[in-house]
């Protein structure tokens, strides 16, 4: 009847570890830098704890323990990838200290990834943070800081 405006929700995510911010477009894998599976950020990690970059509830936890699904309170979907071809590795240099159905809230570490054992098999350690359903994202905005800490705010995420 008076033509309010819903104020839009906006989300921020925060850093999954401490490192060199990348671009997603110059992460070196197609399906990632052309955004095949969404939007997002990389970090290329100094240290192996991974960090949920938001509250929400894990959904999958791939049995290699390279990838983690979570949504968030507000339906966004994030996938939290760790490392490229690191699938090839079997999770051996992966620990989950999470399980499917746990509620987390921004910070908690969700994944311990053995750098030294990744870089040594050849893989990159890079990890990618990825928010899926593009459809309930009205923008998304990546800050360009260069290096982060773990839990520094790296982007923030206008739904639609």
């Amino acid at each position: 009847m008076f033509g309010f405006k819903k104020k839009p929700v906006s989300l921020d995510l925060k850093a999954i570890a401490s490192g060199k911010m990348v671009p997603i477009t110059q992460v070196p894998d197609e399906v990632f830098a052309q955004k095949m599976m969404g939007d997002g950020f990389a970090i290329e990690p100094t240290q192996g704890t991974i960090t949920a970059p938001a509250d929400g509830e894990i959904k999958t936890l791939v049995d290699t323990k390279h990838a983690v699904m979570m949504t968030t309170s507000d339906g966004l979907e994030l996938l939290l990838h760790l490392g490229l071809d690191t699938v090839e590795l079997d999770g051996k240099p992966f620990d989950a200290l999470i399980k499917i159905g746990d509620k987390v809230k921004a910070g908690t570490p969700l994944v311990t990834m053995d750098l030294e054992a990744i870089r040594a098999a050849g893989k990159k350690a890079t990890v990618i943070t990825v928010v899926t359903n593009m459809d309930k994202v009205a923008n998304i905005e990546v800050n360009s800081t260069e290096n982060v800490t773990a839990m520094d705010t790296v982007a923030k995420i206008t739904l639609s």
